[in-house]
C-alpha cells in the first residue's frame, strides 16, 4: 500500500513546510519504512541554500529519514497519536549532493526498540546512489 502526504499526516504530526516525505512506498509497522521526497526548486530552503547553486541541506535529508522512521514506529498501535523526537544522530555521512529535480528515496530500518526508545539505520538514495546515511535515535513521548 502507498501512503500519500495526507495519509502520512495521520501517522506523524509534521505539517508543511516541515513535512519532508511525499509518499511512503513500503511499511512494516515497527520494523521499517521506505518513502520518497520529490525535491523541487520551489522548496523554501533553496532561496538561501545556495543562491545560484541549490543544494538540499544535509540536516533536512536526515530529518526526512527520521520522518520515514517515525512512520514505522508511530504506526504501531501502542504509539499511535504520540509525538516522536530525535534522541540522537550518529555517524551521519553525506555522499552526494541532492538538488532540485532529484527524487530522494528514503529507507529507515528500526534496528532496536526498548520501551519508548528506538534506534534506526537510515539511508537516502538518489538514482540508487547513497546520498546520506546515519544511525538515528528516536524517543516517543
Amino acid at each position: 500500500m502507498i501512503y500519500d502526504s495526507s495519509d502520512i499526516q495521520k501517522i506523524i504530526p509534521h505539517r508543511y513546510p516541515m513535512l519532508l516525505v511525499d509518499k511512503i512506498t513500503e511499511l512494516k509497522e515497527g520494523e521499517m519504512a521506505a518513502g520518497i521526497k520529490n525535491v523541487t526548486f520551489n522548496e523554501q530552503f533553496f532561496q538561501g541554500h545556495f543562491p545560484g547553486n541549490p543544494v538540499m541541506p544535509g540536516v533536512l535529508i536526515i530529518e526526512a529519514l527520521a520522518q520515514t522512521g517515525a512512520v514505522a514506529i508511530l504506526s504501531l498501535e501502542e504509539f499511535k497519536c504520540r509525538t516522536i523526537y530525535f534522541g540522537g544522530i550518529k555517524n551521519a555521512k553525506f555522499k552526494k549532493k541532492v538538488c532540485p529535480g532529484d527524487t530522494l528515496k528514503l529507507v529507515t530500518k528500526i534496528t532496536k526498540m526498548k520501551g519508548n526508545f528506538g534506534i534506526g539505520s537510515a539511508v537516502a538514495y538518489v538514482d540508487d546512489v547513497i546520498a546520506a546515511e546515519a544511525e538515528l535515535i528516536f524517543v516517543v513521548e
